[in-house]
């Protein structure tokens, strides 16, 4: 098997289950549903039923960073209800949007080429290695606040501190203190080898200490961030390595765990599953490159090529539904009704049918004139809050049962 070796680690895979032992599910549950925790985390769909029960443990107050939600999870009309109930809504986003309209406190960031970029994440999972650092194409202005600044002053406030209080640097440090413990330095000595605090400062950190890095000296030819920084193009690190399972995997035994109990135990759910009507129709979701998340559709280059919200169908159950192509179709679910433009197409296989993600630009209140003009229709609000992938607890938008006739 063949792995990339991203030149920085990811945080997220500093945790060793060799060491912290496998992860615990439902350790406790949702307070109004009662769902099962998993990695930390309960379906989004929670999200609207904790803002609108009142009782103890009510969710009062949201910070939303760059997110749409009341667009982009499913069952998204109930969430939309929910959001004016809050007492206190923060948002950290360039847009008003289906979401942000609803902020008591909106917080602009600077848009991505106002600021600099370094991908971390999705080296993880490419087919080679490199590393690169981007700079922000334009200045700012004088009063603007990094999103981390702001994003680190609204930590030390939801901690309970008294803003007359707030140290920057100390909270800067104090990160900064526990990666170098993650990634096994000693901060004693690496702190006072910097000038400056800051993401910067964290990202030399995994540079040096990831696989490509020069351990603070310890390995002359190794990167660092001003060496990224130097090669404007990138580093090519080279294709995926072979012979590193016993590197990626971390499960206790070092193998790789086809068939735990967690799994095996939810079979007989599955097989009732296998029992369903193969003659209903289902409903899955879809991404355009051009436009896999809600703001890309105020972009005005990115939706000139014309109508992509439209529902997939194949040629023979458009025949059996009576569908034209570019006529209007309508799909119903047990949550949600809407009214869609329809695409024939074999590249859809019989049986199911596609909506893409993220549309439904008519809400009152957003200042997106761009996507207003290509507005489409919200996919979920036809994904059922209780459809919930019950072992990952992550909810589901594909496979969602649906009756579809010509509108």
């Amino acid at each position: 098997m063949l792995f990339g070796k991203p030149a920085a680690k990811p945080i997220t895979w500093v945790p060793d289950t060799k060491i912290m032992g496998e992860p615990e599910f439902g350790r406790w549950r949702s307070r109004v549903r009662g769902a099962p925790e998993i990695l930390g985390q309960v379906p989004c769909s929670c999200l609207a039923e904790e803002i609108a029960t009142p009782g103890k443990g009510q969710i009062k107050a949201l910070i939303n960073i760059a997110a749409n939600p009341a667009l982009s999870v499913p069952d998204s009309q109930n969430l939309e209800d929910a959001l004016p109930l809050l007492d206190c809504l923060i948002a950290i986003d360039c847009y008003m949007n289906e979401t942000t309209r609803f902020a008591h406190v909106l917080l602009p960031g600077p848009s991505p080429l106002e600021s600099p970029h370094f991908d971390e994440l999705m080296w993880a999972w490419s087919i080679g290695s490199a590393s690169k650092w981007s700079d922000q194409l334009f200045d700012t202005g004088e009063d603007y606040v990094p999103e981390w600044e702001i994003l680190a002053r609204l930590g030390w406030l939801c901690a309970g501190n008294n803003d007359a209080d707030f140290n920057f640097e100390a909270l800067d440090d104090g990160w900064f203190t526990t990666m170098c413990h993650m990634y096994g330095r000693d901060p004693e000595t690496t702190l006072p080898l910097y000038d400056h605090g800051g993401p910067e400062r964290m990202i030399d950190l995994q540079l040096r200490m990831g696989p490509w890095g020069d351990r603070y000296g310890e390995d002359p030819d190794g990167l660092n961030l001003q060496k990224v920084k130097d090669a404007v193009h990138g580093v090519d690190l080279g294709p995926m390595v072979p012979n590193r399972l016993r590197e990626v995997i971390g499960t206790p035994s070092g193998k790789i765990e086809l068939a735990p109990e967690y799994i095996l135990s939810d079979l007989p759910r599955l097989k009732k599953a296998l029992d369903r009507d193969p003659d209903a129709y289902v409903l899955v979701s879809r991404r355009n490159i051009k436009s896999k998340n809600t703001w890309m559709h105020n972009i005005k280059v990115l939706v000139k090529a014309g109508n992509r919200c439209t529902l997939i169908v194949h040629p023979d159950d458009a025949t059996e539904l009576g569908l034209t192509d570019g006529a209007s179709a309508r799909v119903t679910s047990e949550a949600g009704s809407i009214e869609v433009p329809v695409e024939i197409s074999d590249e859809m296989m019989r049986g199911v049918v596609s909506l893409p993600h993220g549309w439904g630009h008519d809400k009152a209140g957003t200042r997106l004139s761009v996507a207003r003009e290509h507005a489409g229709v919200n996919s979920n609000l036809l994904a059922p809050g209780h459809f919930v992938d019950k072992l990952s607890g992550n909810q589901a938008v594909n496979g969602i049962p649906v009756e579809v006739v010509p509108a």
